[in-house]
């Protein structure tokens, strides 16, 4: 048997170093943060960690706020139909189709030039009796 087909079947005569750079990277880069001490990453992380976890409850709740102040639940004046609508905008009635937008937290017909809203009354007829 010859002593070097031992070392060059299994390679142990070659040195291997092509995964040492990264770990020597990061090594030098772990002892210069230690030299300038740890206390300003471990602050920095937690600060992160906070702005992650209150970021969103925060978002959520500056949601809901504004949401509260721009819904408007009313009935339509044409057809008394219930519903939502955001503040300053027109949209369209679901149930009638009648334009719409709000105005002191109702809503109110958008009128088109030259046209008046009418509100109709019953009046009761009243018999004249000959006397």
């Amino acid at each position: 048997m010859d002593p070097n087909s031992f070392f060059t079947r299994y390679n142990w005569g070659q040195n291997n170093l092509s995964g040492l750079g990264c770990w020597f990277v990061l090594l030098t880069v772990v002892l210069l943060l230690g030299s300038l001490g740890f206390q300003w990453i471990i602050n920095g992380l937690f600060v992160l960690l906070g702005l992650v976890l209150i970021t969103p409850v925060l978002a959520f709740l500056g949601l809901r706020w504004w949401l509260q102040r721009q819904i408007v639940q009313d009935r339509c004046p044409a057809c008394q139909h219930e519903f939502a609508g955001l503040a300053n905008a027109e949209f369209d009635c679901p149930n009638c189709g009648t334009r719409l937008e709000v105005q002191d937290q109702h809503f109110v017909r958008l009128g088109q030039a030259n046209t008046v809203d009418v509100t109709a009354i019953e009046v009761p007829v009243n018999r004249l009796e000959d006397s």
